[in-house]
């Protein structure tokens, strides 16, 4: 009987021991990471854990879809690996920039001691930005781009880069025809909400690879990356013209790509310049044709690594880019997906900075 019983708790023993190290490996699985750090292909660790519950704040524009799902999925993540305390605020929409604005003045108010920024624009929070520089608080420019150099570093993939490997990826495809002089491709874009950092960027890269392709570019027009607003630009332009490709936003994209399966005559074919969980699985059903990834999730997890560097003294990059991949119907089951996505059923996370002594 006691042999039974001694057997039963050890057996409970070990189960434990074996379903906690399995709980830390799989969040510790995201690294060594391939990158471009400062220019520089390498793999990239992160710290084991931070030095103390450093207090971070991460402001990002909205959280209307799953790729902002999956970055704040992978701040809160990698915070918790690392033992710091996070706050993460969405201001709403990429026309909120005032409402950013209040959240990073109540993150400081809350004396927060880093962070981490999706900008709403490129040039909206400079001032506050270079005031924080000022103070020596570190400020981690995170996915979306920041107009100054005032900032401690950057996690972020070229949104220039990401349009041109997906304008270069529909080149590629139609190769054979473009070296026989075949009519122009005409190639519709839709690039997003007018002056973000990261809209501008794509455009500047997709511009200039359509131009060397000679592509005949239809202009979608901007709109804010809520599905309402792309679903009318994409009607607007599908309903009455026929086109050879569709590059687009995400949102877009994935409506394009179920409009065009809907209609008789449409043969146009569709790539998003990034990804989310819609274009991933749009590209499985085989429904459209590639979807550029950023790896947004490994974005955000870097950035906080970055944050408790600065933080702490350690060294670190000023940039550090996840490999660009293009991810295709050929080489969907080749892709690391708990770097892109948050998991199903994981939906927006928010979490205010916890209030400390002197503070509201």
């Amino acid at each position: 009987m006691h042999f039974t019983a001694f057997f039963a708790y050890s057996l409970r023993i070990c189960l434990t021991l074996i379903l906690y190290s399995f709980a830390f490996a799989v969040q510790a699985a995201w690294y060594p990471a391939d990158v471009i750090a400062d220019g520089q292909k390498t793999l990239y660790t992160p710290l084991a854990k931070a030095n103390q519950a450093w207090r971070i704040c991460a402001l990002l524009p909205h959280g209307k879809d799953q790729y902002w799902w999956g970055v704040a999925f992978g701040l809160s993540q990698e915070a918790e690996r690392q033992g710091v305390t996070l706050g993460i605020y969405d201001a709403g929409g990429y026309d909120k920039i005032e409402q950013q604005k209040q959240q990073l003045h109540d993150c400081y108010a809350l004396k927060a001691q880093a962070y981490i920024i999706a900008a709403n624009t490129a040039d909206g929070l400079i001032a506050d930005i270079e005031q924080l520089s000022a103070a020596g608080i570190p400020v981690i420019d995170l996915v979306n781009g920041i107009a100054t150099d005032k900032l401690t570093s950057r996690s972020l993939v070229s949104f220039e880069d990401m349009s041109v490997a997906a304008t270069e990826y529909i080149a590629a495809q139609q190769r054979e025809a473009i070296n026989q002089e075949s009519p122009k491709l005409k190639v519709a874009w839709f690039p997003g909400p007018k002056g973000a950092s990261w809209v501008m960027a794509a455009e500047q890269g997709f511009r200039r690879a359509a131009a060397k392709q000679e592509f005949d570019t239809i202009e979608g027009g901007y709109g804010t990356t809520e599905l309402f607003v792309q679903a009318d630009l994409v009607r607007k332009v599908l309903a009455k013209q026929s086109v050879d490709y569709v590059i687009a936003n995400a949102v877009a994209a994935t409506f394009a790509a179920r409009f065009l399966d809907g209609r008789r005559n449409q043969t146009g074919k569709v790539i998003a310049f990034y990804s989310n969980a819609q274009t991933i699985e749009l590209v499985q059903k085989k429904q459209l044709l590639a979807t550029v990834s950023d790896s947004p999730v490994l974005q955000a997890r870097i950035a906080i690594d970055l944050a408790v560097r600065a933080l702490e003294g350690a060294p670190y990059p000023r940039r550090v880019s996840p490999v660009i991949k293009v991810i295709s119907q050929d080489n969907i089951h080749q892709i690391d997906l708990e770097q892109i996505l948050a998991p199903e059923n994981q939906w927006m996370i928010h979490q205010d900075l916890p209030s400390v002594n002197g503070t509201r």
